[in-house]
């Protein structure tokens, strides 16, 4: 079996001396894990977290782990590994990937949101990011008009049940169990956890040391 796409590497573990498992996130494919090979020599061109490529997967069982051949092409994570408020955007962004996302399952609209992010990331354009990762795992958010009674002036709640605009009227009884609108990281973490209660697993670590941060 062999699978091949661009991709972006999201994670690499050590695996003896010169190996590591490496999570690439693709254009056509999704999350893909597997070994790739010399990831641990020291050398001019070693492989890296953020870098983006032309990725080649195989395996001879679709149950297999598989193998990786990588050809680096751009350095994503460049101007992250500058700035450290950068750095901790893109360690929660590709932390997300990895802990949500369902291995082999397209997500090509938030591969090309993430390629984007990464090229100009800063606490706008990652925000706007966890929205796209929330509509994308079923979590859209419609900020349009009240979900009661439609109107579309005066929003300034936000149904953690439904995802959608409460209007100071609609929402005043029920003030205390709604969120605030607008929108921040804190409510795209209410939803966040959400989605890891229903997948049960934890929030990932880099993504909880964002919002401490």
């Amino acid at each position: 079996m062999k699978l091949e796409s661009n991709g972006i590497i999201i994670s690499l573990r050590p695996f003896g001396e010169r190996d590591a498992v490496a999570h690439i996130f693709t254009e056509s494919h999704g999350v893909l894990s597997g070994m790739l090979r010399g990831a641990g020599a020291n050398s001019k061109n070693k492989y890296l977290v953020g870098q983006m490529g032309a990725t080649s997967w195989n395996a001879r069982l679709d149950s297999q782990l598989g193998v990786f051949h990588f050809e680096a092409q751009k350095n994503l994570a460049l101007s992250a590994m500058m700035d450290n408020n950068k750095l901790v955007f893109m360690n929660s962004m590709f932390a997300l990937i990895e802990t949500l996302l369902p291995e082999r399952e397209a997500y090509t609209n938030l591969y090309n949101a993430t390629v984007k992010t990464l090229s100009d990331i800063n606490p706008e354009s990652y925000l706007q990011w966890e929205l796209n990762l929330l509509r994308d795992l079923g979590y859209a958010l419609d900020l349009s008009h009240c979900s009661n009674c439609d109107a579309e002036d005066n929003l300034i709640y936000l149904s953690p049940r439904t995802g959608r605009a409460v209007c100071a009227t609609c929402g005043e009884p029920y003030r205390d169990k709604l969120f605030k609108l607008p929108v921040n990281l804190n409510t795209t973490l209410r939803f966040l956890e959400s989605v890891c209660r229903q997948q049960d697993v934890s929030v990932p670590n880099f993504r909880i040391f964002l919002q401490n941060k």
